[in-house]
């Protein structure tokens, strides 16, 4: 594992280094402008429509120059989302920064918070935003190839906690990244979706929540977790019986979903 890096010798009377504090300042006024110009996009295309709507407009009506503008951002459907570039970072972080004893899925459904936090953080604007996706095909697409970019993070971070190339009978932890990836994405799809067309009222990390649990129930929590890249799947629960008496003996991390059902699997006597 990496080693932290050791910071200056400096006096904590001192403060942070100059180019520490000029590097926030300058992120803090990156953020403004796209935030202003994100805006400045959204009124507009709202306003005169999104094809009557040019980046010069755009730029104009955020108070930059139109050299400013693309200095941020590609193109006038790109603006729309300013957030998505900052919060994929974010979200590597948390897949980076996990502890090794953390269930990879609870990993990645706490990445897939970090994006649901970026549009909680501003409701009305996300509102609109949702609105004109709903309504302009090139914004639609763009939300679509955003939200890809998130799918494939977390599938490369399930898949890498075994061997895919070590895939046997047996072992469907393969399968399962890929899939409960997308679940996750999806339930999160989901739940925004159902905030947003409330106008953004309610609970929604709640919501959020819950839906984790449904998808923790339905996959189990085993995916490559407590053994080696490669080695054999443990099940999820052995069954003995003894005359008219099923014992149970399961993992710490499997799901009353996956000990049920093999719990009446060994009462059918299958």
């Amino acid at each position: 594992m990496a080693q932290p890096l050791k910071s200056a010798t400096k006096s904590p009377a001192e403060g942070p280094a100059p180019a520490t504090a000029n590097g926030r300042r300058a992120a803090a006024q990156r953020h403004r402008v796209r935030q202003d110009l994100a805006a400045s996009a959204m009124h507009l295309f709202a306003d005169r429509g999104y094809e009557a709507t040019t980046v010069d407009d755009i730029a104009a009506a955020a108070g930059v120059a139109r050299r400013t503008f693309f200095r941020h951002f590609r193109s006038k459907e790109e603006a729309i989302f300013p957030d998505h570039d900052d919060t994929l970072v974010r979200v590597q972080d948390v897949l980076d920064s996990a502890e090794p004893q953390e269930h990879p899925l609870d990993t990645v459904c706490r990445g897939i918070t970090e994006v649901l936090r970026m549009y909680a953080e501003s409701p009305e604007v996300s509102v609109e935003r949702y609105r004109l996706t709903r309504e302009v095909p090139t914004l639609r697409e763009r939300e679509i190839a955003s939200v890809a970019r998130y799918e494939r993070l977390f599938t490369r971070y399930l898949l890498g906690h075994f061997d895919e190339s070590a895939h046997h009978d047996g072992d469907d932890d393969p399968l399962l990244a890929e899939v409960a990836a997308s679940a996750v994405v999806a339930a999160h799809n989901h739940v925004l979706r159902r905030w947003l067309r409330a106008g953004g009222k309610g609970d929604v990390e709640a919501q959020l929540d819950h839906a984790f649990d449904v998808i923790k129930a339905t996959f189990g929590t085993g995916i490559g977790v407590g053994r080696p890249a490669g080695s054999p799947s443990a099940p999820a629960a052995v069954v003995s019986r003894s005359g008219e008496v099923v014992v149970t003996v399961a993992r710490t991390d499997a799901s009353p979903a996956e000990v049920m059902r093999i719990i009446e699997k060994a009462l059918r006597g299958d």
